[in-house]
């Protein structure tokens, strides 16, 4: 592709046309994803860690400077999202190592108390008020994913979109529904 003709579409990316977004998309998927494979080693792990790329380059799409390949850009962005993400889970493994070095207590039953049921039932609530917040799209894709517990494949036929499409806007919803519910913690 000429670089004229992908300044063109993402010209249309930055005005919001969903077509673009696809097109972009498609073009570089092949080589984030193998990037992300080299770097992970795992297929699945690399699978996420791209599409995450994306919705994080997708959602930037103001601050690329155009006289620079896209390439390079969501390139870069999938390596330090990949960096993160490693950084992330390493300390989850040290917190989980000085936990489990540590003394603790085995509870005398893994059964909920009556208390903790109350609870999880109210945080329930209070997460499906903000699930109804969200646009109505990002709504019926966590519903359809999380509450009728459909395949990535069986939300695509049934929005008839591509699997592509309907894995970013999963994440964007998710995202979303996250920073409402810290914004409301903190």
């Amino acid at each position: 592709m000429k670089f004229q003709d992908e300044k063109n579409i993402i010209h249309r990316a930055k005005a919001n046309d969903q077509s673009a977004y696809n097109i972009l998309f498609n073009l570089h998927w092949d080589k984030v994803y193998s990037v992300l494979c080299l770097r992970t080693s795992n297929p699945k792990v690399a699978e996420e860690l791209a599409i995450e790329s994306f919705s994080k380059a997708f959602d930037r799409l103001e601050s690329f400077n155009e006289k620079l390949p896209f390439v390079s850009w969501i390139l870069t962005i999938a390596k330090n999202h990949h960096i993160d993400s490693y950084r992330k889970s390493k300390q989850k493994f040290e917190n989980l190592k000085e936990i489990d070095q540590g003394d603790y207590f085995e509870p005398y039953s893994c059964d909920p108390s009556p208390e903790d049921l109350m609870i999880a039932n109210q945080n329930l609530d209070h997460i499906l008020a903000n699930i109804k917040t969200l646009k109505k799209e990002y709504r019926n894709i966590i519903k359809l994913r999380y509450f009728e517990n459909l395949s990535y494949k069986e939300i695509e036929n049934i929005l008839k979109e591509p699997a592509i499409t309907i894995r970013v806007k999963l994440f964007r919803a998710k995202k979303m529904l996250a920073n409402l519910l810290d914004r409301e913690t903190n």
